[in-house]
C-alpha cells in the first residue's frame, strides 16, 4: 500500500494538487442548475408529449432521467459534505441542504460524519458502507431480483420506512438519533417538496409531482444500487488504495442514468476526497497519462461491472466470493 501510496503522489506536482482542489462557485452553480433543468425538462417532456402512448412514454424516459438526476442532488450533497460545494462553510451547508439533501429526503449533516468514517475506515471492519458490497459477487438471478425490487418500489418503501423512523429517533444501530436531529431533514423534505409542487401547480401541471415522488422510490433507488456496486464491489484487492476502489468510465446514456456528477470517477475520489466533483476527469487524465493507473481498478462501463458483480455461478454447490471473470450477464 505504501507502494502505490507514492506512485500517485509522486506523480502530481503540488501545483497541480492545488488546482485540482481549487473550488469554483460558478461550477457548483452549474451542476446545480443542470441538475434541475434536467427536472424541469423531464417534466415538460411529460406535459407536452401527444396522446396517451406518447405521455405514457415519456413518463418511462422521464422516471429515469429523474431518478439519475435524484442522485445527481446526492452527488452534489456529498461534495457538500466534503466541504467543496461551496468556498465560504455557511452557503456551502445551506445551499447542499435546501437544493441538494432535502429535496431528496436526504440529511447532510448526518451523512457528513457517516461517510467521513467511510474514507477513514475503507474496507475495514468499521466501514459503514462495508455491508453495500461484502454480499457480491451475487448470481444473475440475484440481481435480477435485487433490481425488480429497486423497480417495482419494493426497497424504496422499505427506505421511507427506515428513513422516516430515523428522523423520529426511532431507528436503531448506525441510523439511531435520539437528539431530534432527524426532524431537521423530515422538515427540509416536506418544505422542499411543497415548494416543487406549488411550482408545478403554478404552472397548471401538479400531477407531475407524481414523476418526482415516484423515481425517488424506483429508477433512484436502481441508480443508488448501481452507484453502490461500482464503487467498491468485487475489487481486486482491499489492501490497495488503487485497487480497493473502482472508477467506472461512463458512456454519455450512463452518466444520465445512473452516473450524474463524475460520480463514475470514485477512485480519484478517494485518492483526494477533496478535489470538486467536475475537476475529477482532469485529475484522471494526469495519472492515466503518467501510468499510475496502468494496473488500478478501473472498468470501461457500468454493464462491465455489473457483470463482474453477477459473476457467480448459479446452484447450490456454487462456491460465494469467487467471480467468475466472463460470466454472461
Amino acid at each position: 500500500m505504501r507502494r502505490t501510496a507514492a506512485r500517485w503522489n509522486e506523480a502530481l506536482e503540488p501545483g497541480e494538487l492545488a488546482a485540482l482542489r481549487r473550488v469554483s462557485a460558478a461550477r457548483a452553480w452549474l451542476s446545480i442548475a443542470t441538475n434541475w433543468g434536467l427536472v424541469a425538462a423531464s417534466f415538460a417532456l411529460v406535459a407536452w408529449a401527444p396522446g396517451i402512448l406518447g405521455k405514457g412514454l415519456a413518463s418511462v424516459a422521464a422516471l429515469f432521467v429523474i431518478g439519475g438526476r435524484q442522485l445527481g442532488f446526492a452527488i452534489l450533497m456529498h461534495d457538500a459534505a466534503h466541504r467543496i460545494l461551496l468556498r465560504d462553510r455557511t452557503w456551502n451547508d445551506r445551499v447542499g441542504a435546501w437544493l441538494c439533501a432535502y429535496p431528496v429526503w436526504s440529511d447532510l449533516h448526518a451523512y457528513r460524519h457517516y461517510h467521513l468514517q467511510h474514507h477513514a475506515k475503507n474496507w475495514t471492519e468499521e466501514d459503514p458502507d462495508l455491508g453495500l458490497v461484502t454480499p457480491f459477487p451475487i448470481t444473475r438471478a440475484s440481481l435480477r431480483r435485487k433490481v425488480t425490487r429497486d423497480l417495482t418500489g419494493r426497497t424504496g418503501w422499505k427506505r421511507a420506512r427506515a428513513t422516516l423512523r430515523r428522523d423520529l429517533g426511532l431507528g436503531t444501530g448506525k441510523v439511531r438519533r435520539r437528539d431530534g436531529s432527524g426532524r431537521r431533514a423530515l422538515y427540509g423534505m416536506l418544505a422542499t417538496n411543497a415548494i416543487l409542487l406549488g411550482v408545478l401547480t403554478a404552472a397548471g401541471h401538479p400531477a407531475l409531482y407524481a414523476l418526482w415522488v415516484g423515481a425517488w422510490f424506483t429508477s433512484y433507488s436502481l441508480a443508488m444500487r448501481i452507484r453502490a456496486i461500482a464503487e467498491h464491489a468485487v475489487i481486486p484487492e482491499p489492501g490497495d488504495e488503487l485497487r480497493n476502489t473502482r472508477t467506472t468510465l461512463a458512456h454519455g446514456w450512463e452518466r444520465l442514468l445512473w452516473a450524474p456528477n463524475r460520480v463514475n470517477f470514485h477512485l480519484e475520489h478517494h485518492l483526494v476526497m477533496t478535489v470538486p466533483h467536475y475537476r475529477l476527469p482532469r485529475m484522471h487524465r494526469l495519472l492515466r497519462e503518467r501510468g499510475v493507473l496502468d494496473d488500478a481498478c478501473v472498468e470501461r462501463g457500468y454493464l462491465a461491472v455489473l457483470r463482474r458483480a453477477a459473476s457467480r455461478p448459479e446452484g447450490p454447490g456454487a462456491a460465494p466470493g469467487r467471480p467468475a471473470e466472463q460470466a454472461p450477464f
